[in-house]
């Protein structure tokens, strides 16, 4: 049976790390996936020091729930493609650090946004300068046996598995895998869903499960906080194609409940209504 774990960003937010994991454990997941995004506040993760890397192992061991992955949306601050070299070289030092975390934690995967840069305009240089940092950073989670993993974006850029593996193409390299959120991969009309899962799947690390409402000529989609149910998602259209292509990998529900007053009310609404989807995919038993 395949784990389910969830988003940092969806407990809340200012408990300690054993707090989170317990909490975790009570609402019946198998881990949690970290977010070290573009605020200073979650980048300092970086460079906690050994005895705050130490507390955090502590509370894997004694809760029982990992830390199995880490969403490093700091690259739309500092991304691969930029034009500012600054940039870039920051980015580069960034993806450092957080393979020796990672490493650190024993976290399998770091999750990688599919933008060449978000803030600045793309370019063909853009797309080229995201390939060649993109190819170092994997040869240094290559050497800590670290899996970097593309998420499939609200951006053009990298929008669908097919486009993935268009860089897939240029580093060939199993330290560098997909991470399609099928949300993402669902609002965007040009995507057959069905046949994106079945041409990524020996390249797929793990799946992001969210609602989305699709993009449209008169709108530009909405990528974030869609109550599930409520928008575009074939939910066990997606589970039913991957249990048929024999995926076995995690499943990450995302949400972003961590500055909400019910959270675990939130969390709960959801486990009701992905769960059954998953039992009839054959994901579950109970």
């Amino acid at each position: 049976m395949t784990t389910i774990g969830i988003y940092e960003k969806a407990l809340p937010k200012d408990i300690d790390w054993k707090e989170r994991l317990l909490l975790a454990k009570k609402l019946e997941f198998d881990f949690v996936e970290m977010s070290i995004d573009e605020t200073d506040e979650r980048l300092q993760r970086l460079d906690w020091t050994k005895e705050e890397r130490k507390e955090v192992r502590e509370a894997i061991h004694e809760t029982g729930v990992k830390i199995l992955s880490i969403c490093l949306s700091g690259h739309r601050r500092f991304p691969f493609g930029s034009e500012d070299r600054s940039k870039r070289i920051e980015a580069m030092n960034l993806m450092g650090k957080a393979i020796d975390l990672a490493s650190d934690l024993g976290v399998r995967t770091i999750q990688l946004a599919g933008y060449d840069v978000y803030y600045e305009k793309k370019t063909l240089k853009s797309r080229e300068y995201f390939i060649e940092n993109l190819k170092k950073a994997v040869a240094m989670a290559a050497a800590k046996e670290i899996v970097l993993s593309i998420e499939i974006m609200d951006d053009p850029f990298i929008n669908s598995i097919s486009k993935f593996l268009k860089i897939k193409d240029q580093i060939r390299s199993p330290y560098l895998q997909v991470y399609p959120d099928v949300g993402n991969l669902s609002a965007w009309p040009e995507n057959d869903v069905g046949y994106e899962l079945e041409i990524g799947i020996d390249q797929i690390s793990a799946i992001h499960l969210k609602d989305t409402l699709a993009v449209t000529e008169q709108f530009p989609g909405k990528f974030k906080e869609v109550p599930f149910g409520n928008g575009c998602v074939d939910f066990l259209g997606c589970l039913k194609t991957l249990k048929r292509l024999e995926y076995n990998g995690p499943f990450l529900i995302e949400m972003w409940s961590e500055n909400s007053e019910t959270p675990e009310k939130e969390i709960e609404q959801a486990k009701a209504f992905l769960f059954p989807y998953l039992k009839e995919a054959g994901y579950r038993d109970k």
